[in-house]
C-alpha cells in the first residue's frame, strides 16, 4: 500500500540505459572522502525512506510528518546515485568531528490525527530510513511494532524520537557510521482520538570513537552495511520469468517457421514430381512460398549509376568523417607536449596538417605542367 505518493526511484524504469551509460555504478562509502580537524561540522543528510521488504520503492524522507527544514536545502547528485533514489537534503542534525553528544534536543513537534495515522501506516509496513553522512549510508526503521498474546490480543505500535549515531574515525577521516536505538524506549502512537495532536521531542546522541582500520572498504560488509538481507539484492522472481518468457516467444517463432518452410518443401517436392512425370506444356509451373523471394532480391534495381554514384559519395563523405576524428590525436599530442616546453601551438597544430601539403602540390604542377621535350631543353639549359 503506498502511503506516501508517487515512488522517487527511477530504478526500474532507467536503470538498463543508465547501466550503459555510466558503466559500473557509483560504490557508496568510497568516494568522496573528507578529511577533517576537531571541530569541524559533519554534515547529515537525509535522504529517503521506504518498505523493508521492497528496497526498489522509495520516497523523499520528508514527506513523512518527520523533523526537516522548513526549506529544504538539497544537495546535488551524482549520475551513478539518481538511479536508487537518494534525495539527499540537509538535516537539522548539528554533529561535530570528534565531539561527543548526549541526548540533545533536536526539534519539539505537534502531530495531528493524520499525521500519526501516516506515521502508522508506514511502521506497520516495516519503512526504514536512509541519511548519509560524508557519503557513508546509516539506515534503520522508523518505529517499532510489538504484538503478544492470543486472547487477549495486544498489538502496539511505537516511533522512534531518539537516535544514538556511532562514528568511527581514524586520523582526519571517518571510517563507519552506524545508528542505533538501543536502550531507548519508543513513543507509543496508539489511543489517539481524532481530534487529538500528539506532542513529540526528538533527541538524539553522538559517540564518536578511534579506529585502526585506515580504509572504509574494510569495515564496510558489502554497499548495504548487511542491513538488507541476502535474497533482496537479486529479483530472482523478475529474472526467471523475463528468461521464460523469452523462450517461449523464441520458441512459438520457431515453431511458426519449421510449419511454413515444411508445407512449402512438400509443395516443392510435388511440384518437381508433377513436372518429371508430364510435359511443360500441360503444367504451369508457378512460383509460391519461399521462391517468390528471389524476384526482389535479384532484380536490378532502377537507375543503377545514379545508386553507385550515391554509394561513392557516401564512402568518400565518411572517409572525410573519419579524418575530421582524428584531429583529436593531434589536439592530445600537441597539447600535452605543450605542457612539457611551453610553446605556443594551437593555431599552428591545427593548421600544419592542411598547409603543409601545398609546397607539395605547387612542385607537382610545376614538373607535371612541362612537356618532357621541354623540361629536357630546360635542363639542358641549365647545365650551359
Amino acid at each position: 500500500m503506498t502511503i506516501l505518493g508517487h515512488p522517487q526511484s527511477w530504478s526500474c524504469q532507467w536503470l538498463p540505459v543508465l547501466i550503459l551509460l555510466l558503466g559500473t555504478g557509483h560504490e557508496p562509502g568510497v568516494e568522496g572522502v573528507t578529511h577533517y580537524k576537531a571541530g569541524d561540522p559533519v554534515i547529515l543528510y537525509v535522504s529517503k525512506v521506504g518498505p523493508y521488504h521492497n528496497h526498489q520503492e522509495t520516497y523523499h524522507y520528508c514527506q513523512l510528518p518527520v523533523c526537516c527544514h522548513e526549506k529544504t536545502c538539497h544537495k546535488s547528485l551524482s549520475l551513478g546515485k539518481v538511479p536508487d533514489g537518494d534525495r539527499m537534503a540537509e538535516s537539522l542534525y548539528e554533529i561535530r568531528f570528534r565531539e561527543n553528544v548526549e541526548k540533545r534536543i533536536l526539534s519539539h513537534m505537534q502531530l495531528s490525527s493524520a499525521q500519526v495515522q501516516q506515521l502508522r501506516q508506514a511502521i506497520e509496513e516495516l519503512y526504514y530510513f536512509e541519511f548519509v553522512v560524508d557519503d557513508l549510508p546509516i539506515r534503520g526503521f522508523v518505529g517499532y511494532t510489538e504484538e503478544s498474546g492470543f486472547l487477549p490480543h495486544s498489538y502496539k505500535i511505537g516511533l522512534w524520537t531518539h537516535l544514538d549515531f556511532h562514528l568511527e574515525f581514524h586520523g582526519d577521516r571517518i571510517i563507519f557510521a552506524n545508528v542505533s536505538v538501543r536502550d531507548v524506549k519508543p513513543h507509543n502512537l496508539d489511543g489517539l482520538q481524532p481530534d487529538e495532536f500528539l506532542r513529540l521531542t526528538h533527541t538524539y546522541s553522538v559517540r564518536w570513537s578511534e579506529t585502526s582500520v585506515a580504509r572504509r572498504s574494510d569495515r564496510r560488509r558489502g554497499d548495504d552495511g548487511g542491513f538488507f538481507p541476502r535474497t533482496l539484492e537479486i529479483h530472482w522472481l523478475s529474472i526467471i520469468n523475463s528468461i521464460v518468457l523469452v523462450f517461449s516467444l523464441v520458441g512459438f517463432v520457431a515453431v511458426i517457421l519449421m510449419r511454413v518452410l515444411r508445407n512449402d518443401l512438400a509443395r516443392y517436392n510435388l511440384d518437381e514430381e508433377t513436372t518429371s512425370g508430364s510435359s511443360g506444356d500441360d503444367f504451369d509451373q508457378g512460383d509460391n512460398g519461399w521462391k517468390i523471394i528471389h524476384t526482389d532480391v535479384f532484380r536490378f534495381p532502377p537507375y543503377r549509376g545514379l545508386l553507385c554514384a550515391v554509394l561513392g559519395v557516401g564512402a568518400q563523405f565518411l572517409a572525410i568523417l573519419l579524418y575530421a576524428l582524428t584531429c583529436c590525436i593531434s589536439g592530445y599530442v600537441s597539447s600535452h607536449f605543450y605542457r612539457q616546453i611551453g610553446v605556443w601551438n594551437i593555431i599552428l597544430t591545427t593548421s600544419l596538417f592542411s598547409v603543409h601539403h601545398y609546397p607539395a602540390a605547387s612542385d607537382g604542377l610545376a614538373a607535371g605542367g612541362l612537356s618532357p621535350h621541354c623540361h629536357r631543353r630546360h635542363l639542358r639549359e641549365e647545365q650551359r
